[in-house]
């Protein structure tokens, strides 16, 4: 599969959406309270990209987005592949572009949050070289304001130059 990694653009915003919105979904209809999975509409989906767009960096092959990662400031805040480029090296070229990112705005360490039992994420991660670091609520944006939610809490060093 070949692809390039680029910065989002208002055109892509609904497929960005579309993805994210899949990949949710997928990963957490089974594992995160109701009234949480109730919140996560399309027009959610929609707004909280285009809120995001500028912190937000794309896979492409030719017009197809195939997925997107978001920071914000030392966090990998979401990052979601399309079913059919899942296994393909999109999510790790990702991963890497974001922590590329979060290391050139001058932050030593990064980390994300993954919903409790989301498996599949968890093992991506470590295999990444992230650590899980234990637990910790963090709130999220509804609709309706802040949804507090107990998540893992992943992190990664970054290399410094004497490191690298």
């Amino acid at each position: 599969m070949t692809y390039r990694l680029e910065n989002a653009t208002k055109e892509m915003a609904l497929q960005i959406a579309m993805i994210w919105e899949t990949g949710w979904h997928d990963a957490h209809a089974d594992i995160v309270p109701s009234r949480l999975r109730a919140l996560r509409t399309k027009d959610s989906f929609f707004e909280r990209t285009m809120e995001n767009l500028l912190d937000t960096r794309i896979a492409v092959d030719g017009s197809k987005l195939l997925g997107f990662c978001m920071t914000k400031e030392d966090e990998l805040y979401q990052m979601y592949v399309s079913q059919q480029a899942r296994g393909s090296g999109v999510a790790q070229a990702l991963i890497r572009d974001a922590e590329s990112r979060i290391k050139a705005a001058g932050h030593k360490m990064a980390w994300l949050a993954c919903a409790m039992g989301n498996e599949r994420a968890s093992r991506f991660y470590e295999k990444s070289g992230w650590t899980k670091a234990g637990r910790q609520v963090v709130s999220l944006d509804t609709s309706e304001g802040a949804f507090p939610l107990e998540v893992w809490r992943f992190e990664i060093q970054m290399a410094t130059g004497l490191d690298e």
